[in-house]
């Protein structure tokens, strides 16, 4: 396992991350979950990150059960707070009440009394942002989180976010959260250079693109049993993918470049996002233990330039690129 910076902090994490956003608390048995935990583990992964809204709480649970004994200064534990957890008014958003209040329980789901990276889960257009800085602010001081972060929040909100910080001296954003791959690629005209010039790391999730990019799903063929996009629980975050033949066909057409570097389509495309020097972390998902023993083995690999631009050629207009497709809802509380 390699290790890097999270931005320009001082907290060093794995640069593969273990998620479990879907599969935990859902998809997987808690013994299989468990075994995948200790899988990454071994691995030599110490970063996990979860939220409470994953499986309402229960993931969390799952996570906290699975690295329990471990020594918890070897960890880095994130999560995220921001979606409904209740039918409350105030069950939601980047509130006081709801910050705070978020925080305590995910620290009791996750049996620890510290997260190192606790992350605002998408922009609350209804809550003051003053309100939501100064309510981490509060969960630094108070040592119940040691580092603050963003997920999906567009540049022009990460750079609000900043000023108010320097002007109230509260400490700085140090993570975003977006999704990136070889297909999705919207931070890359704004939030990445905004990142580099203040030092911001991304930790970025679904690099394999929910599973498009391992290549299981192929043209004109039926989804595969037992998959994501086969699944009723997540199978809507899927759907246009799958329904895209083109683009599954591009993606076949990456498996001969992924096996000229000695990997499969899966490491590929995690390794392709760690080329990124922006990159502190990608977070891998996994609903048996033998994807996480494959797709670790990213961590450390270097792609020549030759072969990021033959990537670019085969993928085509399949990439996405535009930065205003990232989006939170406008009214968390309606």
């Amino acid at each position: 396992m390699d290790f890097r910076h999270l931005g320009n902090s001082g907290l060093v994490i794995s640069e593969i991350a273990y998620g479990n956003w879907i599969t935990h608390g859902s998809q997987v048995e808690e013994d299989t979950a468990t075994s995948c935990v200790r899988a990454a583990l071994d691995a030599g992964v110490t970063t996990f990150d979860t939220a409470d809204v994953y499986a309402q709480g229960r993931a969390e649970e799952v996570l906290g059960r699975a690295l329990k004994g471990e020594r918890r200064d070897g960890l880095e534990i994130f999560s995220k707070v921001f979606w409904p957890m209740g039918e409350g008014r105030n069950d939601k958003g980047l509130s006081r009440k709801h910050i705070i209040r978020g925080a305590e329980d995910s620290l009791r789901r996750l049996g620890t009394d510290y997260l190192d990276l606790y992350q605002a889960h998408r922009f609350d257009y209804t809550t003051p942002l003053e309100e939501t800085m100064r309510a981490f602010e509060d969960l630094v001081r108070q040592g119940k989180a040691l580092y603050i972060g963003v997920s999906e929040w567009r540049a022009e909100e990460i750079e609000r976010a900043l000023k108010i910080a320097d002007e109230m001296g509260f400490d700085r954003i140090v993570s975003s959260q977006p999704q990136y791959n070889m297909l999705w690629r919207v931070i890359e005209s704004e939030v990445v250079p905004l990142s580099e010039r203040e030092g911001i790391g991304q930790i970025v999730w679904s690099p394999i693109a929910g599973g498009i990019l391992t290549g299981k799903y192929r043209p004109g063929q039926e989804l595969p049993a037992g998959s994501r996009a086969a699944d009723p629980k997540s199978e809507k975050f899927l759907a246009d993918k799958v329904s895209d033949q083109a683009l599954l066909e591009r993606v076949q057409r990456l498996e001969p470049l992924a096996a000229e570097a000695g990997l499969t389509l899966s490491q590929l495309a995690v390794a392709w996002v760690l080329q990124n020097p922006n990159v502190s972390a990608a977070i891998i998902g996994a609903s048996r233990p033998e994807q996480v023993e494959s797709n670790v083995k990213a961590a450390g690999v270097k792609l020549d330039t030759g072969l990021m631009a033959r990537i670019d050629e085969v993928l085509g207009d399949s990439i996405e690129r535009d930065p205003a497709l990232t989006r939170s809802p406008e009214n968390i509380r309606g």
